[in-house]
């Protein structure tokens, strides 16, 4: 028997990429708050992140395949503020990704890191931004694709884990559990 993908998140833009790379899933997100802890470096406080999602939803359906993603979430309230530190500056987006099948205690987790060069940007050209872009769902109030490359001079490194997950290093992960797009 074939086991269920299910994706431990509601973000939207992991949805999509999962659909436009030909994969077919369930959405069992679970109730988990990501914690913060100033004690883990980026890498550590994503992936202890995404085990609490992964664990929670395989708990629950430990039959299936368990994709879970954690970016440390920052909610831009106050989005210009937000955007006027990026301004002109570069920074690293880091994700963690956490597949298991707990039925088959079989997991595997790995991480990417991209950097992200924004413009400069003035009071002018973040208010245009933000007027068409909700900055209250987006880690660091911004999005690489749409109108992001108005704002993003350059990403070094995936583009896709800037837009919330590494298709390109979770492909051949799935590939592990007997997952792959179908095409």
């Amino acid at each position: 028997m074939r086991s269920t993908l299910l994706l431990a998140s509601n973000s939207p833009r992991r949805r999509e990429l999962l659909v436009q790379a030909g994969f077919t899933f369930e959405i069992l997100a679970p109730k988990i708050s990501e914690r913060f802890d100033v004690d883990l470096t980026l890498r550590e406080l994503t992936a202890f992140n995404a085990i609490r999602k992964g664990m929670a939803a395989a708990r629950l359906r430990p039959n299936n395949i368990v994709l879970a993603a954690a970016i440390p979430l920052r909610i831009a309230l106050n989005a210009v503020a937000m955007l006027r530190r990026l301004s002109g500056r570069a920074h690293e987006v880091c994700t963690s990704v956490f597949i298991c099948h707990l039925a088959e205690a079989k997991s595997t987790s790995f991480h990417e890191i991209s950097r992200v060069q924004f413009r400069r940007l003035g009071r002018g050209k973040i208010d245009n931004y933000l007027a068409r872009v909700n900055p209250l769902d987006k880690a660091g109030a911004y999005a690489a694709q749409g109108f992001g490359t108005e704002i993003i001079e350059k990403i070094d490194g995936s583009y896709t884990n800037v837009v919330g997950l590494p298709i390109e290093k979770t492909i051949p992960a799935l590939a592990e559990f007997g997952l792959a797009p179908k095409r």
